[in-house]
């Protein structure tokens, strides 16, 4: 497989992660309906799959580095796509959780294997590639709402969780089939010509991020020829703020289909498809900002850049606590779009400290530290919704962690762009 053929697979497990990790929010509404219980006890249903997400993503990317980052997306199709359409035969709350379950754990995959793939292809754009790849896991969050929204609509929970599930799944089998033709068609090269093959990995190309080299944190990134105490604290601050960045994401995720339904007003609409369009409108701005925050990457001092989103999300979910009606949309959609804008300078910054030869490791315990606040979040916002009935604490709180990330990013040394000069081309993944 090709290089952009292997890209475009992985942008997709982007837009399927975001979607099928977002669309229970929604779906949720519907089943307050269905089943007749109260929204903080079925939201706590997704704890447990999304203490998953967090958890196997070390152990995802690390079969990604020493198996195949290829192999691994297949099997994060397959069962994310089999936990969608189980989660929609579910009869009861228990049968539920576990199949809520078994989507985060397939969906840990993603992260630690598809975001270094991104990386070890990009060469001297590596800003605007992430940026590309984000705009489709954004896609995906705003289909979580506009398309889940929809279904539920026209047949319920049982749609909302099926038909995602099988156009998930029939992905997997289609990138499946396209491995195996590559690699008979390496075969049959290797056996005409003497062994020139195509890497054996079918789109992996052999991992090139594991050639053995010892390389410094950005597989010749000249920021980190000081040594390992060089990166050593940057390394550790960074962990911390996107610790705190993940729970900023998914309480801001789980609450928002709930306060759009009980803030937006009968003026803007709060049935479930109405409510699910302005989700997507949302991570619609957050996706469109990646392009903006990539190429600010690509430009300017990461630091600056990613403390100057930081501050100004801080001061949207201020905002947030207190809005409600159209205002509640445009503040959410700017907090989105700064909240998104961030992400190719984090994985930047986390690329530089971080030896090519282990970057499914390290992205998987960023994504275990990233995604494991996720049952933090869900049970913060339950939590507020059980004794408050509003959500006013829980985009306060969240300002209060921005704020803080703010003061940890402070800390960081500067990091200057590269100049094109040792700027390195791309990878050619074959």
């Amino acid at each position: 497989m090709s290089k952009n053929t292997v890209l475009l697979y992985s942008g997709l497990g982007h837009a399927y992660f975001h979607m099928l990790t977002a669309f229970y929010f929604v779906i949720v509404l519907s089943l307050e309906v269905e089943w007749r219980l109260p929204y903080h006890q079925l939201v706590d249903l997704w704890t447990v799959g999304a203490l998953l997400v967090g958890v196997f993503a070390v152990v995802a990317g690390w079969l990604g580095d020493k198996w195949s980052a290829n192999g691994m997306l297949v099997v994060f199709f397959l069962g994310m796509g089999l936990s969608s359409i189980a989660a929609g035969f579910a009869a009861g709350p228990f049968a539920l959780l576990l199949a809520l379950s078994g989507l985060g754990l397939f969906a840990a995959i993603y992260h630690p294997v598809g975001i270094p793939l991104v990386i070890r292809s990009s060469g001297a754009n590596r800003g605007k590639a992430l940026a590309f790849n984000g705009v489709f896991g954004s896609f995906g969050a705003a289909m979580a709402g506009a398309v889940t929204g929809f279904l539920a609509d026209r047949g319920g929970s049982f749609l909302a969780f099926v038909l995602p599930g099988a156009v998930v799944m029939l992905t997997g089998v289609a990138m499946l089939i396209g491995l195996a033709r590559a690699q008979l068609a390496g075969a049959r090269r290797e056996a005409g010509d003497g062994g020139d093959g195509d890497g054996g990995d079918g789109g992996d190309g052999g991992n090139p991020g594991n050639r053995g080299d010892a390389g410094d944190g950005d597989g010749g990134n000249p920021g980190n020829r000081g040594g390992r105490a060089n990166y050593r604290l940057p390394f550790f601050i960074l962990m911390f703020c996107l610790t705190a960045a993940g729970l900023i994401y998914h309480a801001t995720q789980t609450v928002l289909p709930k306060a759009f339904s009980v803030r937006l007003g009968p003026a803007l609409g709060t049935d479930l498809k109405t409510v699910g369009w302005y989700v997507m409108w949302v991570y619609i701005a957050g996706g469109l900002f990646q392009f903006v925050g990539g190429a600010l990457a690509d430009r300017y001092d990461l630091k600056r850049v990613y403390l100057a989103q930081f501050v100004l999300h801080a001061l949207l979910l201020t905002v947030a606590a207190q809005a409600g009606g159209a205002a509640l949309v445009v503040v959410m959609c700017a907090a989105a779009a700064v909240g998104a804008g961030v992400l190719p300078a984090e994985s930047m910054l986390v690329a530089r400290y971080t030896p090519n030869r282990h970057y499914g490791l390290v992205f998987g315990l960023k994504f275990l530290l990233f995604f494991g606040t996720g049952p933090v979040a869900v049970l913060l916002v339950s939590t507020v919704n059980r004794h408050t009935g509003q959500f006013v604490w829980v985009f306060l709180s969240l300002a209060l962690v921005a704020a803080v990330i703010c003061a940890a990013a402070l800390l960081l040394p500067r990091q200057p762009p590269f100049p094109a000069a040792v700027r390195r081309p791309a990878e050619v993944v074959v």
